[in-house]
């Protein structure tokens, strides 16, 4: 009899956690307006693309590395209506809800995805748009297929892995620790909103919500419990240390450094804390301002932009990164 008051009791004490795991969990919508579709590019492998929608020139934005095509949830839509395009964003193989094998060479595998997303949905010679490792790719497929885009832009893309002459500093001048940052606290994981202010106060920029909950595993109420692991990362690897490296960037190009590159809020008066902070900033800044350089001298039909703001730069220089971007635009064929 005990038994089975303990069971009704273990049942009773269940029964309210459904509608509330119901209204915190699945209440909560991407409100983004994008429609997702999946486009089938390898055996086994369908992409995520979010279409955004729009009318003129087609653009397909590629998410940096480790991170997916939601980043650009808040952005895209800015950029339909400020250039009067159609946005589309691609989250590659191995992320977030992005299928996944693991090819033998990935950066002509990464390359292929791209145009075979470009390919299913028809589109005629679109703009690329990459933020951080998503250099590679654009620079993969204007090497191998120049015809193909009607330009790039690299948002805080264009480093060693996406243009290498020899001239700038090497792909291991950028592997700089860092200063210790802002301290999360258990209540920064109570919600979704609230990781999402955390980051926010630690780097000076939002990242959609959207992101968060691609990027992170959540408990039963919705609450980000860690990070999750992703298969594609070991996909960077292999591109990053490659010997070949592209030496030209065959079409129109947008590149926009951020330089002085600015941390965000570090929250600290320790002096130690401070040094380290400066001591990082010069050296990265200096690194940058060399591989901007190399890039002007070896690509001068590139225009260079230099920004004081974050790796996210569309999202820390958002309005700077749009004026950018439609001048750009008008300028192509």
């Amino acid at each position: 009899m005990r038994c089975k008051l303990l069971l009704l009791t273990l049942v009773l004490l269940a029964l309210p956690l459904a509608p509330l795991y119901s209204q915190r969990s699945d209440s909560w919508r991407d409100p983004s307006p994008h429609t997702v579709l999946f486009v089938t590019v390898d055996q086994n492998v369908r992409l995520e693309v979010l279409d955004w929608g729009g009318t003129g020139k087609s653009i397909v934005l590629l998410a940096g590395g480790a991170y997916t095509a939601h980043e650009f949830d808040e952005f895209a839509p800015k950029l339909r209506a400020k250039c009067h395009c159609h946005v589309y964003g691609i989250t590659r193989r191995g992320f977030g809800a992005s299928g996944f094998s693991k090819p033998e060479n990935p950066a002509d595998r990464l390359r292929d995805d791209v145009l075979a997303v470009i390919d299913k949905l028809e589109l005629k010679k679109p703009v690329l748009v990459g933020h951080s490792f998503a250099g590679a790719e654009m620079s993969a497929v204007a090497n191998s297929y120049p015809d193909r885009v009607a330009g790039l832009v690299y948002l805080e893309a264009a480093y060693p892995y996406a243009f290498d002459n020899g001239e700038g500093p090497s792909m291991k001048e950028f592997e700089i620790s860092g200063p210790p940052g802002l301290k999360r606290s258990e209540s920064d994981l109570a919600t979704f909103s609230a990781l999402r202010k955390w980051y926010a106060e630690a780097n000076g920029f939002w990242i959609p919500e959207a992101e968060f909950r691609q990027l992170w595993e959540s408990d039963l109420l919705g609450r980000p419990t860690k990070e999750r692991s992703f298969p594609g990362s070991q996909l960077f690897a292999p591109i990053l240390t490659s010997k070949t490296a592209y030496t030209r960037i065959p079409v129109p190009a947008l590149v926009i450094f951020a330089i002085p590159h600015v941390l965000g809020n570090l929250k600290s008066n320790d002096p130690a804390v401070r040094e380290a902070a400066n001591t990082y900033l010069t050296a990265l800044n200096d690194a940058k301002e060399r591989q901007a350089k190399a890039l002007e001298r070896g690509v001068p039909t590139a225009h260079v932009v230099r920004l004081r703001g974050a790796h996210f730069i569309f999202l820390s220089n958002e309005v700077e990164t749009l004026r950018e971007m439609r001048s750009f635009l008008r300028g192509l064929k």
